[in-house]
This record gives C-alpha cells, structure tokens and sequence, in this order.
C-alpha cells in the first residue's frame, strides 16, 4: 500500500471537494470538519495549492476556497507532487552490491514507476465520476492510500 504524507492526503480531500462544484466556495473549517482533520494544517495545504493554481481564495462574506484548475487535465499527480517526491527512487537504503539487493532495487523502482504512470492517468475528473458513483456519508478510514 502506498503511504502518503498528511498534507498530501489533505490535498486530496481538498481538490476533491473543491473540484465537485466550482462555483461553490467553502472554507478550510468546512472542509477540515467534513474530514475530521486539522483545520490549521489544511489552511497551509490550501495556501500551497493556491500557489500553485488549482485554489483560489475568495474574500468577503460568503467566501472561502474554490477549485479553479482543469479538471480534465489535472491528475493526481499534479497534486500528489506539491507534496512528495515522486519518482525519487524508493531504492535508497537498499545494498544493491547483494543478488538479493539488485533484485529489490529492481522491483521497487518497477513500483515507482507503476505508481508514477497510475497517479498520471488519474485525473481529478475521473476522481469525480468515481465519487459520484458511490459516496459515502463519511470518508471511510481504509482505502488506496493511507497518511503518515
């Protein structure tokens, strides 16, 4: 199973969310709430996304973030790499001057890439239609990815 950082996973909840209505603005508490994390720690997430131009932060009453990238062209790993090294290489630590270690480096790197090449073909639209196809009433504890 994949692990991902908090403020990854964060990201994730966020865009989701955000993404599924763009003319609707909601607030990090809002969002924090619906996921039952951190709402401090999603407030710098969101800033971090706003630099990167999928959020926008709207002022004034009533305001909050939006989602204002491409869905259909923004994939998860657009987002997953605002906050994780991707493709850095999994075989760090590994002895590779072993048999035994040459054949994990070569497994793990064949990891990375399947890894890589999936979160690329995501995108957030398809995320949408697969939210939309059956969601939960609470976000549930188990699934691709967990956070660290």
């Amino acid at each position: 199973m994949m692990s991902l950082q908090k403020a990854t996973l964060f990201a994730l909840y966020a865009v989701l969310e955000l993404a599924e209505d763009t003319d609707r603005q909601l607030s990090a508490s809002e969002i924090a709430e619906r996921y039952n994390i951190s709402t401090n720690h999603l407030a710098k997430v969101l800033r971090d996304l706003g630099r990167a131009g999928l959020v926008e932060s709207v002022r004034g009453a009533g305001g909050g973030y939006r989602f204002c990238g491409n869905a259909k062209r923004t994939t998860l790993l657009d987002v997953v790499r605002l906050f994780e090294e991707v493709g850095a290489g999994p075989t760090s630590g590994i002895v590779q001057e072993t048999n035994a270690g040459a054949a994990l480096s070569l497994v793990m790197d064949e990891i990375e890439e399947i890894t890589h090449a999936t979160l690329l073909s995501i995108s957030i639209e398809t995320m949408l239609k697969l939210m939309r196809k059956r969601r939960p009433e609470k976000p549930s504890s188990t699934g691709l990815f967990r956070a660290v």
